[in-house]
């Protein structure tokens, strides 16, 4: 990795980054995460009769509502203007496990990878929160980008 770290000027300090020479193109990223549990509670999720609610409906909300406040939760991350999240679950029955996937989108000068990343881990967030009374042993783990387009750095894939 021979990039430097853009959130640093010459002498260390810590600052936000200028787009403001950056031309404006449209910028569109994917993560993805997994939440374990144990069958019981995935049966509940699955079935939606958790006694908070619909754990779903109520998470794919609180990732949308996490991707429009990003810049508020990481000191460095500029506040942006979101064309588009979109928060999807897929089941996974034999896992006993739940993937987010979170596409958010932009047209701006800067990307949109810390939006999707906020929005999937308060979105399995919202899930340990409404199942925790009957499962505390839940898991988050792979969280992660997955893709991005636009901008200088174009198209990356992970893995690729």
């Amino acid at each position: 990795m021979t990039d430097k770290l853009t959130h640093f000027d010459a002498h260390g300090q810590a600052h936000m980054v200028d787009v403001g020479d950056k031309g404006e193109t449209r910028r569109v990223a994917v993560a993805r995460g997994r939440i374990s549990m144990q069958p019981e509670t995935f049966a509940m999720v699955e079935a939606g009769s958790a006694k908070k609610g619909d754990v779903l409906g109520i998470a794919r909300i609180a990732g949308i509502q996490a991707a429009k406040r990003t810049s508020e939760l990481i000191p460095l991350c500029h506040p942006i203007f979101l064309t588009r999240v979109a928060v999807d679950f897929e089941l996974d029955k034999a896992a006993s496990s739940v993937t987010c996937a979170v596409t958010a989108e932009t047209v701006g000068r800067t990307g949109v990878e810390m939006e999707a990343l906020t929005a999937v881990n308060v979105a399995l967030l919202t899930i340990y929160d409404m199942c925790k009374a009957v499962d505390r042993g839940m898991t988050m783990h792979d969280i992660g980008l997955v893709e991005k387009l636009g901008g200088k750095s174009g198209h990356w894939v992970a893995g690729a």
